[in-house]
């Protein structure tokens, strides 16, 4: 059974599916947007702790990975964060920014795929759910897709069907394997915005697991300044997720214990108070100060200790290596960094280089934006992309 033609099949129902599929319906198109899940949105459902922190009012193209660093500029200059919030205002979405310019809904992430569906709505999106895509063909300049039982066909097709990051939510590599068919290159995907684990010396540092801290975590050239938490398996928290997104196997991460600390801090604490320990010293929990004083092998009071052995233990609290032995998968993964790479498609469209009609948006595609709304920013802006261009 054949159904009747569609302008544009959009594969995936999250957020750059739902965004795309309602910007080109809106603009008169026929859109049929389809997803195997039983439910729209599920992914944005369960963001931001069921309240979706649905973008970042700080989002500029540096927040961003991608092998083509400049990729990305166009589509996020053309949909802004204010333009997004311009439309969840327009539905009385009541929200609050929470820390670095974080916005969450005040009520439920609910509210955001209701809106998403009213827009679809209002372009009059034939949306089904629940079945899986069988079979994408490509002959004649139309796209047929088997979902379910039954054929669809349409001159455009939307591959938006995300990452592998979070399986139990139904995430595939699904995207990958279809972008191959039609010939486009995927950047080797891997697990972004995830917790490391520790092993060899740094075992030790999982009996500190509950215990977090204001740290500044290092991977080569990137920093950042958030919470760092120990865990039973290793390191999580804002700043270890944050660099998990730059670490790449066999490097380390360096970890400063105290940023805010001034140069010269210890000796002058040695001097101050001579007759304190070390680990009564450090601004930190107390599990976690009791260990470095520990590891760096400094008992005893500041005053019987030199100014230069002070000053290499304020140095290597400083610059505290870890040397994770790996990460917790794509289980534990918020995105993926790498996917289909951008040297294939227009950075105005979306649209393949080398297959008319096709277009690639959201996770699926080799951009990745830091914690805190920024991957949503993305979706938005590169569904939005792409359905003004169908």
């Amino acid at each position: 059974m054949t159904a009747p033609d569609y302008d544009v099949i959009v594969l995936g129902a999250g957020a750059a599916g739902l965004m795309c599929a309602a910007v080109a319906g809106q603009r008169g198109k026929r859109v049929l947007l389809l997803d195997h899940a039983e439910q729209v949105g599920k992914k944005i459902l369960i963001s931001g702790g069921g309240r979706c922190n649905f973008t970042n009012i700080h989002t500029s193209p540096d927040r961003f990975l991608s092998a083509n660093p400049h990729f990305a500029k166009s589509a996020l200059a053309r949909y802004t964060s204010a333009d997004f919030l311009a439309l969840v205002n327009a539905y009385g979405i009541a929200h609050h920014e929470k820390t670095l310019g974080q916005l969450f809904c005040d009520g439920s992430a609910k509210q955001i795929v209701a809106m998403l569906l009213e827009e679809c709505a209002k372009g009059s999106v034939d949306i089904r759910c629940g079945q899986p895509v069988r079979t994408v063909t490509h002959a004649d300049g139309a796209f047929r897709v088997t979902f379910g039982g039954q054929d669809f066909i349409a001159p455009n097709l939307v591959i938006a069907t995300g990452g592998p990051s979070i399986p139990k939510m139904g995430a595939t590599g699904f995207a990958y394997d279809l972008a191959r068919q039609f010939g486009l290159k995927v950047v080797e995907p891997r697990p972004a915005l995830v917790p490391l684990t520790l092993g060899g010396d740094d075992v030790l540092f999982r009996d500190l697991s509950g215990v977090a801290t204001p740290v500044e975590a290092r991977a080569g050239k990137a920093a950042f300044r958030e919470a760092a938490l120990f865990t039973h398996k290793g390191l999580s928290g804002p700043a270890i997720l944050q660099i998990s997104s730059y670490w790449r196997h066999g490097e380390p991460v360096t970890i400063d214990f105290l940023p805010d600390a001034p140069q010269g801090w210890l000796t002058e604490a040695k001097h101050n108070r001579p007759r304190a320990t070390l680990a009564s010293v450090l601004a930190l929990p107390d599990r976690l100060a009791q260990t470095l004083a520990d590891r760096l092998a400094l008992p005893g009071e500041l005053g019987a200790l030199t100014d230069r052995k002070l000053a290499e233990a304020e140095a290597r609290l400083s610059r505290w290596p870890f040397h994770p032995n790996g990460t917790e998968g794509f289980a534990k993964a918020e995105v993926t960094v790498g996917g289909i790479s951008t040297a294939n498609l227009s950075s105005q469209t979306m649209m393949a280089k080398s297959v008319p009609g096709l277009y690639a948006v959201g996770e699926a595609v080799d951009v990745t934006g830091w914690l805190g709304g920024y991957n949503f920013q993305w979706a938005w802006a590169s569904g939005h992309a792409a359905g003004q261009a169908l």
